[in-house]
């Protein structure tokens, strides 16, 4: 039997890839293995790389020098390779690259050790989700579509990912379903722009969150990012979409910066009050709800008052999580021909924003000490258990011994700035569980 070795790098769009690639591999009879290789015998070490940030990519180029030299035959795709063949063809000459949108063609590859001189990086606008297994952990994550419908001046997974192809809705709800009844308590929605998804195929998110709540079985969905620009489409279909009550209460809208200014150089299609409006939106209809949001600090045209302005505005938000990321050059964007703010300054602008955030999430969610919560066990590993509120609230569990999937009644009793530290206990008998 053959073996492979997968390493992942970026975000839960490529964790899911990472996930079919596992699958289709499986269903060839090849051993794979998940994790980060050092050493041992594998046939092919595949590695799913990422390239929103220039450190990110240095690191990953470094990792693939690192692997190379060690003589594996190597297969490198995800948004790095799909973007830019060219660098991953320095670092690791005789690797096999591979498009995000061919990652099914992997298991065949490894099965008739093919050879570099066939060409599996051009783009295929097909659907990675046929023939979907679930791997048997707590969480499920399902594509729902490829690329996008915006061309934010400063990013480069358009490149990787291109234009938007959403998967027939009916294969995702057979994946959905397949998960759920394979034991899956979570399924995490995911795409580049989930709130793109089905532009193509006259179809929208909330329609297929509404579909997919119909399925029976314990379990919650999480809806992935959501651009803001698509919002205004279906905005009243989805609030009803979420109180069917299967989506956690969750939202997580990029706003990238509090200028309107920043907004247009950025080609981002919406205005801060717009995007405002949203959040507030969601929290009256909704409720208890968390919101995340990303930011970008630094864009090459931000002075010092768009700073301010981003800094007023997360203020008056107070989203329950914000990333934020210093701006840095991507190859194919526009804004990396723009002139560039000293590095300095984007740093000092980064450290005073996290600062505040932290301060602002520690506070908001020291709210919530002394109170209890139900939540669902869907990670454990050697150091914790955690789990999820319906609101998606992360809470880690300082006594116990449970295993994913479990129910489990908590009483929060800790906070850090990113998650709840919660004690179990016995509900029909309130009294807490001993260590």
């Amino acid at each position: 039997m053959k073996k492979v070795l997968i390493e992942t790098y970026g975000c839960t769009m490529n964790q899911a890839d990472t996930d079919i690639i596992s699958s289709t591999l499986k269903n060839n009879e090849i051993e794979v293995t998940e994790g980060f290789y050092e050493s041992g015998e594998y046939d092919y070490v595949v590695v799913n790389t990422c390239t929103v940030k220039r450190q990110t990519e240095q690191r990953i180029v470094d990792r693939l020098e690192k692997i190379g030299r060690l003589g594996n035959k190597l297969i490198v795709t995800g948004c790095l390779a799909s973007a830019n063949p060219d660098i991953v063809n320095r670092a690791v000459p005789k690797a096999i690259i591979v498009n995000t949108s061919r990652i099914r063609e992997i298991a065949n590859i490894v099965t008739s050790d093919r050879n570099k001189q066939i060409d599996y990086n051009t783009y295929f606008a097909g659907n990675k989700l046929e023939g979907f297994e679930h791997n048997g952990k707590a969480i499920a994550k399902i594509p729902v579509s490829e690329g996008c419908l915006s061309g934010c001046s400063f990013c480069e997974t358009k490149f990787a990912r291109g234009a938007l192809n959403s998967y027939p809705m009916e294969t995702i709800i057979k994946a959905v379903e397949k998960s759920v009844k394979n034991g899956a308590k979570e399924i995490d929605l995911t795409s580049q722009d989930t709130g793109a998804y089905g532009a193509d195929k006259k179809t929208n998110i909330a329609e297929l969150l509404s579909q997919a709540s119909e399925i029976e079985g314990d379990f919650r969905i999480r809806i992935g990012m959501l651009n803001p620009e698509h919002l205004h489409k279906y905005f009243d279909e989805l609030i009803d979409a979420f109180r069917m009550g299967k989506a956690y209460r969750f939202v997580h809208l990029p706003v990238q910066s509090g200028s309107n200014k920043v907004l247009k150089h950025m080609k981002r299609k919406y205005t801060v009050d717009e995007f405002q409006t949203f959040i507030n939106e969601f929290r009256e209809k909704l409720g208890d709800v968390t919101i995340e949001t990303d930011v970008i600090v630094g864009y090459p045209t931000e002075d010092v008052a768009d700073f301010e302005q981003t800094m007023a505005m997360l203020t008056n938000v107070r989203p329950n999580i914000t990333n934020i990321s210093k701006f840095s050059k991507r190859h194919h964007s526009i804004a990396t021909k723009l002139k560039q703010l000293k590095d300095s300054v984007i740093k000092d602008r980064s450290v005073i924003m996290a600062r505040a955030v932290k301060e602002m999430q520690y506070i908001d969610m020291s709210k919530l000490i002394g109170k209890k919560l139900d939540i669902t066990i869907t990670e454990k590993n050697n150091a914790t258990v955690s789990g999820r509120d319906d609101a998606y609230r992360l809470v880690a569990l300082e006594n116990g011994n449970f295993k994913e999937g479990d129910k489990v009644s908590v009483e929060i009793v800790n906070n850090s700035y990113a998650c709840y530290i919660g004690r179990a206990y016995c509900a029909d008998k309130a009294e807490l569980l001993k260590s």
